[in-house]
């Protein structure tokens, strides 16, 4: 994925095999100072041909970096372990699964502006949706013509139909 190249994770401790294409960046929310952090497990079948999945934790707050290290990424760490372990349940297994942290100022996700960190579900849905966009505009686009899902757990139940309504 050329476009995408800057952000290519190569190696990570306890992660001895990333080949299948792990990414780490940030995609810009247009007219803003606000920037969301990503990472982008690809499939491990078929990158070009599989689904993309886009995958939210709720809270509000709660970074979705707990989705991707301790339940659907290719590896995860236990509660109280101190290494991490191959997930044989992986969902890069069979997609590409892009975990993004929302809204701005969650996780790694920044927003310097203090003035644009004001957030309700429609603002957030926005910003949810111009990522999608950014993602596959900047990053992937290589994917725009893949089938598309939005997933998540707890607040992502608001995320999720949000941004839904906004996609349509």
């Amino acid at each position: 994925f050329p476009n995408a190249q800057q952000d290519i994770v190569t190696s990570l401790p306890q992660m001895p095999d990333l080949s299948f294409g792990y990414y780490s960046g940030y995609v810009p929310i247009n007219g803003t100072q606000k920037e969301l952090h990503y990472v982008a497990t690809m499939s491990m079948r078929d990158p070009l041909k599989d689904p993309v999945i886009f995958w939210y934790n709720g809270g509000p707050g709660c970074s979705s970096m707990l989705g991707l290290l301790q339940e659907n990424g290719p590896y995860i760490i236990d509660n109280f372990e101190t290494e991490f372990k191959v997930n044989n349940y992986t969902w890069n297994k069979e997609a590409n699964v892009i975990f993004i942290e929302a809204p701005a100022g969650v996780g790694y996700s920044i927003c310097p502006n203090m003035d644009e960190c004001h957030f309700t579900d429609d603002l957030t849905a926005s910003d949810n949706l111009v990522a999608v966009r950014n993602i596959f505009l900047m990053k992937f686009p290589e994917l725009q013509g893949n089938d598309m899902y939005i997933s998540g757990e707890s607040y992502a139940g608001i995320y999720i139909p949000t941004l839904s309504q906004k996609i349509i």
